[in-house]
């Protein structure tokens, strides 16, 4: 069952930049197409992003309503620069075991936080303190500030079954494990959410899931198309909690009868549909599209979400992040096959974002894209290519978490953008 040279020689839409500004914790995309590759495959790559997300406080914004707006001096203050640059690594082993029995192993990272702000006040830390919030600015003013860092790490076995050269029905398990830090701070989250002194640890924990999909391909027009669906993954996490010197800490004193318990973090469903064609002598079209199960994605830390009901006009509580719209993304573009061994693309992506407003600890929503990729082949059994992508992204109002589901917002951001650059290489054995 091997693929004419045409669609052996694109690399079509698996840049390593696919999925490295997506919505919500998204990151990685859970690209199946190393393992849809014919014989024997071999491919690592790395992502890095470069993103320029910044924005300011809403105009008249006050942490708590005995407040006069002003009080703070926080109005249009700048909330500077707050998405670190990161990377992720992807790699995948496939084996063809028969002529109707493949088998693969894929490595990524599929979702993932990593954002840190400072914010520009008008007041000196004299005149803060005089206000109560001590040296809080709108989010810091201050030597530490409101910090988040999450990551998951993915290994999905996968059995393939070909029972003719046009089919493929795919399955396996996936095994993920995610680690992370939280540290709020700062009067968004020290008003009368009071959790401004809050800090977070998840301990690594691993739990399991499983993939399944099919996969329709006419060789001698470089036809593929491939539907996949990833479970959800349920993870039950100790995660060591701590309101510092927050008048809620009393809430969470085993002394006073508080018994501490688990968190539970899901991470979500998604649906990958890929297709590509030949349209032309050595060019092809390809189109991604992806669902993301978000808007039933929520973190309640076990002590937090205790802490949270004693909030004055928050009896049920509150998560410390949530999303109220699913994801969608897309992205199309044409790759072509320029010599034997010089190939290219170009593409555009757009992502819908996980609803508006959103949290403070990923403040935009959605982008479009620019990509352009490159491979070059010194021999016909391996490669090396190279994509970089531009995202224009979406503006976005932030909210601290106790306004989740409200149009209550504490920032705008507007005009972000980010580069993203990939690098991967491939072997066929």
């Amino acid at each position: 069952m091997k693929l004419k040279a045409l669609s052996t020689a694109i690399i079509l839409a698996a840049l390593p930049t696919a999925g490295a500004f997506a919505a919500a914790l998204d990151r990685s995309g859970q690209s199946i197409a190393a393992f849809l590759q014919p014989g024997n495959y071999f491919e690592a790559g790395i992502s890095v992003l470069d993103p320029n997300v910044s924005g300011k406080v809403k105009n008249g914004w006050t942490p708590n309503p005995a407040l006069p707006a002003g009080t703070l001096g926080l109005e249009n203050s700048n909330v500077g620069e707050m998405a670190g640059d990161y990377y992720f690594p992807q790699a995948a082993l496939k084996f063809q075991l028969t002529d109707n029995l493949s088998f693969g192993v894929l490595y990524d990272q599929p979702f993932g936080a990593e954002a840190e702000y400072s914010t520009d006040t008008k007041k000196s830390p004299a005149a803060l303190a005089a206000t109560g919030f001590g040296n809080m600015g709108a989010f810091h003013n201050g030597t530490e500030g409101t910090k988040v860092e999450v990551k998951t790490q993915n290994i999905s076995m996968i059995v393939g079954f070909q029972p003719t050269e046009n089919f493929n029905f795919y399955g396996g398990g996936v095994y993920q494990t995610v680690k992370g830090n939280v540290q709020l701070r700062g009067a968004a989250y020290g008003g009368l959410a009071a959790f401004g002194d809050y800090n977070a640890s998840i301990k690594e924990d691993s739990a399991v899931g499983w993939l399944a999909g099919a996969a329709f391909q006419i060789p001698d027009i470089a036809l593929k198309a491939s539907v996949t669906y990833r479970s959800e993954i349920e993870h039950e996490v100790q995660m060591e909690e701590s309101l510092g010197s927050s008048a809620l800490a009393a809430t969470i004193n085993p002394a006073a009868g508080y018994k501490p318990g688990k968190t539970e973090i899901t991470t979500p469903q998604s649906v990958n549909v890929d297709f590509q064609t030949g349209v032309m002598a050595n060019t092809v079209a390809f189109a991604n599209l992806r669902w993301v199960n978000w808007k039933d994605f929520a973190i309640r830390p076990n002590d937090f979400g205790h802490a949270s009901k004693f909030i004055p006009g928050k009896a049920a509580g509150f998560d410390l992040v949530g999303y109220t719209d699913d994801q969608i993304s897309a992205t199309v573009g044409v790759g072509r096959k320029l010599n034997e061994q010089w190939a290219g693309n170009v593409s555009v992506g757009w992502d819908s974002g996980a609803g508006n407003p959103v949290s403070t600890l990923g403040p935009t929503e959605g982008y479009w894209n620019v990509g352009l990729g490159l491979q070059f082949s010194p021999a016909p059994n391996y490669f090396i290519a190279g994509g970089v992508k531009y995202f224009m992204l979406g503006d976005a109002k932030a909210q601290a978490a106790s306004d989740f589901n409200t149009s209550n917002y504490v920032a705008d951001f507007e005009d972000n953008d980010a580069w993203g650059y990939g690098l991967k290489i491939g072997y066929k054995f």
